[in-house]
């Protein structure tokens, strides 16, 4: 599975978008074996488990142009890089405390032409600007992450939805969301990708701002 697997749910892309993607799996496999962002067997499936799984984001929230995204805990760039292909007038910043992972993301965007991510080797705590939204691939408990978030978002809202936290994770949340006392929905996966995977995959949409 590669690009036809992106275009089965994305169909409209731009050539330039075709291009990127074609070329994003291959990249990442290229440096996972020199910098290990994946484990080897989800390696094998970089389309389904890893590219397409960031973009469930878009299936639900497409962000206006000149928006303002931070990708927290980004490891290889995920859900930021694709994100970004898919959005290239909105601004992505992704940040791991990791660095060779972060070298990684500034790799392969280099390679293929991505011009609107920064990626930086820091942890989210210390980045001092605000955002229109705080996307994030189960990086931790949903509690753990919330402090991480404090403080950055924008006031003023360019979407049609609320500013706040776009947040894909698996599995049962009931438990792990009691703690989190902003309002929010939880969207399954099954509902956009037929594939066995996205089976128990779910994404946390967090209003942060009213």
């Amino acid at each position: 599975m590669g690009l036809d697997l992106i275009l089965r749910y994305f169909p409209d892309l731009t050539d330039t978008q075709r291009d990127q993607f074609e070329r994003m799996g291959p990249a990442y496999v290229h440096w996972n074996s020199q910098i290990n962002v994946v484990s080897r067997k989800d390696a094998e499936n970089m389309y389904e488990r890893h590219i397409l799984h960031s973009l469930a984001i878009a299936k639900l929230f497409r962000f206006q142009p000149g928006s303002q995204i931070l990708d927290i805990g980004t490891g290889g760039g995920f859900p930021g890089v694709p994100l970004a292909v898919l959005h290239p007038d909105v601004d992505f910043w992704l940040v791991d405390s990791i660095g060779k992972k972060i070298k990684v993301v500034n790799e392969v965007c280099g390679e293929l032409g991505i011009a609107n991510v920064k990626a930086t080797h820091q942890r989210a705590e210390t980045v001092d600007k605000k955002f229109d939204f705080v996307v994030s691939r189960a990086v931790t408990r949903f509690e753990n992450f919330l402090p991480w978030t404090r403080g950055k978002f924008r006031q003023d809202m360019r979407n049609a939805f609320p500013n706040g936290i776009l947040y894909l994770k698996g599995g049962d949340l009931s438990e792990e969301m009691k703690a989190v006392h902003q309002d929010y929905d939880i969207f399954d996966l099954t509902d956009w990708f037929k594939e066995e995977f996205f089976e128990t995959k779910k994404l946390v949409y967090v209003r942060m701002v009213d």
